[in-house]
């Protein structure tokens, strides 16, 4: 985990410096660009943590979950000891169980580390899936938990919320450079109306790359929580859970947690967008997950 999180910021901070040398080959004061780097990384890392470390309560709070403190009936019992088995195979403090009210089959996990966790069920899962499924479905939600899904998640946000901060800032520096620079067009102050034309494209075409480069990290880990799921319980389990999936109504969880879900919404704000592709669903489908498992496509 730690050899993670550091090999992102080394990357983050290598890219960072790399462009500040190449702007400041262009006349921009070291210095200047220097203040700009360190001040695109405190905002850009400081949501995405903050958002990181506040995850289980916010995610939990926000499909009226509740947890399991001590178990009501056999099924609760059952889903605990689960947890517990599946926690101590793979060597992590057993996550906190919670379980949520929601017509859909579905379950997330976060946290902000793999000791400090957070499982939650839906009743739509409990009430129609099989336990093999269920179990299946836990241990999907496990390898997200080891494998630290959420901590990478926060600093690829991180990463690119920075680069998305760092070179609007630096356009809107050149901008005004650029116009300050021609007195004709200086006395009529052009840098607002091409600060206020041109940045703000920027900053959209940003965000769409940034889109797509989570989007595609998105359907990745779902694919290795998948293939770690096929090791803990057995392909076929995992296999027929992804298939009982197939008849869930659509997850009616809200954006805070979709993302999260085993089982995803194959649609993000930009399906008001003319374009419909894979590339921007949180999760590949059910179809090529399955096709994933039956070739060992993931599985190391």
């Amino acid at each position: 985990m730690m050899r993670r999180i550091a090999l992102f910021l080394i990357t983050n901070i290598s890219v960072m410096i790399g462009l500040g040398l190449i702007v400041s080959l262009i006349g921009m004061k070291l210095k200047t660009v220097s203040i700009i780097i360190i001040l695109a990384g405190i905002c850009g890392f400081s949501g995405a943590v903050i958002s990181l470390l506040l995850s289980k309560s916010l995610a939990v709070s926000s499909v009226g979950g509740k947890y399991i403190d001590k178990p009501k009936d056999e099924l609760e019992s059952w889903l605990l000891q689960i947890i517990r088995n599946q926690a101590k195979y793979i060597g992590i403090v057993m996550p906190k169980v919670a379980i949520y009210t929601a017509e859909d089959m579905n379950a997330f996990a976060t946290g902000a580390t793999c000791n400090n966790s957070v499982i939650a069920v839906s009743t739509g899962l409990l009430k129609n899936m099989k336990k093999e499924q269920i179990e299946a479905v836990l241990a999907h939600e496990m390898s997200h938990i080891v494998n630290g899904d959420m901590v990478t998640m926060t600093l690829l946000q991180g990463i690119v919320n920075t680069m998305i901060i760092f070179i609007g800032h630096i356009m809107s520096q050149i901008t005004s450079r650029l116009s300050s620079s021609n007195p004709r067009l200086s006395k009529t102050k052009p840098e607002n109306m091409i600060y206020f034309m041109i940045i703000p494209i920027l900053q959209s075409v940003l965000g769409v790359l940034a889109t797509l480069i989570t989007m595609w990290f998105s359907r990745r880990r779902e694919f290795y929580a998948d293939a770690g799921a096929a090791k803990m319980v057995g392909a076929e389990k995992m296999i027929a859970a992804l298939e009982r999936l197939k008849s869930s109504c659509e997850p009616k969880e809200n954006n805070l947690v979709k993302a999260f879900c085993i089982h995803g919404s194959n649609s993000t704000n930009m399906t008001k967008l003319p374009i419909h592709s894979e590339l921007f669903h949180t999760h590949p489908s059910l179809e090529k997950r399955i096709v994933a498992l039956r070739t060992k496509q993931y599985l190391k």
